[in-house]
């Protein structure tokens, strides 16, 4: 029995080992240049091994994904529930998204962005699996938003929708110039107007103090 659960333990292992190496090169390569035979080279391990974790590659794919929506959850979504939920939550998980992309935690900028490029036109459970982590965001920062116009935070006619799209539109255009320039200014550039798109929707300077101060350059 105790033979049985190391070599689960050793099996949990290599998954997790293997699945960030995927989850880095996909962030470059994009989902469609994942193969098994680039993967055992990256992580240094077998293509058996890696077939043998996996089965095919839609299923290596699939897990990529999930193993990349765990990472974004770690470095943005988590942190910002240090905060309560308004207005400075709200500028928190920005800020994040933003040193998130930034600080390269995919080496390719953000893996959901470079995954979308590559899948959007087409279909199947990749895609779907892509869209879905995409659509997952958006609700996230427009019920946050919602909360913030809920507590008198944002004006009462605040659009948490339309803001949503916005601030999500400029956050995927700043990594998208940055991975393409390697210059951080597009951060900077997204950071100013975030901040004013939230100041002209009534947020006290104050309460996104976090969003508006850092420096991306620095």
């Amino acid at each position: 029995m105790n033979q049985i659960d190391g070599r689960r333990v050793r099996g949990d292992a290599s998954r997790r080992v293997v699945l960030e190496s995927a989850a880095d090169l996909a962030s470059v390569d994009g989902l469609d240049g994942l193969s098994i035979g680039r993967l055992a080279t990256a992580a240094r391990v077998s293509k058996s091994g890696v077939a043998t974790l996996f089965g095919t590659k839609e299923r290596l794919q699939l897990a990529t994904v999930e193993a990349a929506a765990q990472r974004f959850r770690e470095a943005v979504l988590e942190p910002a529930r240090v905060e309560p939920r308004g207005l400075r939550r709200i500028a928190l998980l920005l800020d994040l998204w933003i040193a998130y992309s930034r600080d390269r935690v995919f080496p390719g900028g953000c893996f959901f962005a470079a995954a979308a490029a590559d899948l959007d036109a087409k279909t199947g459970p990749v895609h779907d699996a892509v869209a879905l982590a995409f659509e997952s965001w958006g609700d996230y920062v427009q019920v946050s938003l919602g909360y913030a116009i809920e507590l008198g935070e944002l004006a009462p006619d605040a659009d948490a929708a339309q803001l949503a799209f916005e601030f999500t539109a400029l956050l995927d255009g700043a990594n998208s110039r940055s991975v393409l320039t390697g210059s951080n200014e597009p951060y900077v550039r997204a950071r100013r107007a975030l901040v004013a798109r939230l100041v002209a929707a009534g947020a006290d300077p104050e309460a996104i103090r976090v969003l508006a101060e850092q420096d991306d350059l620095g």
